[in-house]
């Protein structure tokens, strides 16, 4: 052609490079979106189940079994698990502002109160087996109030993370149209990676510790012990968000968001089904092990 003139951002030439073509654009949108369809469904009923199990424990509040293991440490961690699930809404539909600044810094406070809270119970457990021998110095840190502690601050933590990261850096929606030449991907901004990478790398020392201290903790008597629930949680939990950083790298657009809502989705039921399964098992079948008898006589054993 005599007069050649460059197609706008939101257009791509066609093969002829005679005509300008709006570009599509694309996010995980709740229109017409099999993985946004999947997505809503596998949260809406693992938060239904979650919900279930919660109110089971609050049934059977008064139970050995429940009790056993600081049962107001149980109800925070299934309340933020279901939050967890919540959360994966704020991904879903077209990004905003409020949205992109909103869904980096919920789920990882969230899942951090509630890596902080098995922490905690997997630490009271090795305490208070430590607390029982004679003269230990160990029974001045018996009780709720070191692991409600120790579950405020580490979450504290987390939480002053995402501030400062809202504060000088916050998420934002950009329009990416080089990514894909037919494509305008409307996506989220990170506004700072390094404090993305520094949210994601406590949430994985908090992990790491609890997979270490419930590893040490698992030959101690089962009647009271989760630590061994508790190894295969945290070992699911630490494989998955390992294996979504070079998952989330690889990709783009609504494939990129869909790892990482996997990765929220499949971590949560690691939490929820390796801790309080074996527990609900117990509470509604069998209730002879649900009793104060049977669980000091597996501890004596």
């Amino acid at each position: 052609m005599e007069n050649c003139y460059k197609c706008e951002d939101n257009e791509w030439p066609n093969q002829e490079k005679t005509l300008c073509i709006e570009k599509q654009i694309e996010f995980l949108s709740y229109a017409d979106d099999p993985l946004t369809l999947i997505s809503i469904i596998s949260s809406v009923i693992l938060f239904i189940i979650a919900a279930v199990i919660l109110g089971i424990f609050i049934s059977f509040r008064d139970t050995p079994v429940v009790r056993a293991n600081n049962h107001t440490l149980s109800f925070l961690l299934l309340v933020s698990i279901k939050l967890s699930f919540l959360s994966v809404f704020l991904f879903l539909g077209r990004p905003v502002d409020i949205t992109c600044m909103l869904r980096q810094t919920s789920f990882g406070i969230t899942f951090s109160i509630a890596v902080s809270c098995v922490l905690a119970k997997t630490l009271m457990v090795s305490i208070a087996f430590k607390a029982t021998k004679p003269g230990s110095p160990w029974r001045k840190w018996v009780g709720v109030k070191l692991a409600n502690g120790l579950v405020f601050n580490l979450s504290l933590i987390q939480f002053l993370i995402s501030v400062i990261w809202l504060v000088i850096a916050p998420p934002y929606v950009e329009h990416n149209t080089h990514s894909e030449p037919r494509k305008i991907i409307i996506q989220c901004n990170e506004g700072s990676v390094v404090a993305f990478y520094i949210v994601l790398s406590y949430m994985g020392l908090l992990a790491s510790v609890s997979f270490i201290v419930a590893f040490l903790a698992r030959s101690l008597p089962d009647s009271f012990n989760e630590a061994k629930y508790i190894t295969f949680s945290m070992l699911l939990f630490c494989s998955v968000w390992i294996t979504m950083i070079p998952a989330c790298l690889s990709t783009k657009g609504k494939y990129m968001v869909a790892v990482e809502i996997f990765a929220i989705i499949s971590s949560s039921c690691g939490l929820l089904f390796c801790i309080f399964l074996p527990k609900c098992y117990i509470i509604l079948f069998k209730q002879e092990m649900n009793s104060k008898q049977y669980l000091l006589g597996k501890c004596n054993t």
